[in-house]
């Protein structure tokens, strides 16, 4: 694994739940961790029909170095994007990277 690979910057976010000034629930996201450096490893997509629309939906997996405090319910910001977390896959034996799963599509966000 070497550093020039790491060449990409993205922002980590979690979920944030509160309240307006009325009272009525609010969720907003806020940065966790801002310019991460990760290598995106690969990325597919397809376009499907789903409630009588067309669908784009796109996989990527995006590798950072190793942490402990990302969740699957944390989202990632790159590149005007944002990409759902699916999985966080570490590497329990190196503890050198973890692998972000991860989606973008029209229903993220």
């Amino acid at each position: 694994m070497r550093s020039g690979d790491f060449n990409r910057r993205i922002t980590i976010q979690a979920k944030q739940d509160g309240e307006d000034e009325l009272g009525q629930p609010l969720t907003t996201w806020v940065d966790v961790v801002a310019g991460v450096s990760a290598n995106l490893l690969a990325t597919t997509g397809k376009e499907y029909v789903a409630s009588g629309e067309e669908v784009s939906k796109a996989q990527v997996s995006m590798r950072i170095r190793w942490r402990t405090d990302v969740t699957a319910a944390m989202r990632v910001l790159y590149d005007g994007g944002i990409f759902s977390i699916e999985a966080v896959l570490p590497d329990y034996a190196g503890r050198r990277f973890i692998d972000l799963a991860c989606s973008v599509g029209a229903n993220n966000g």
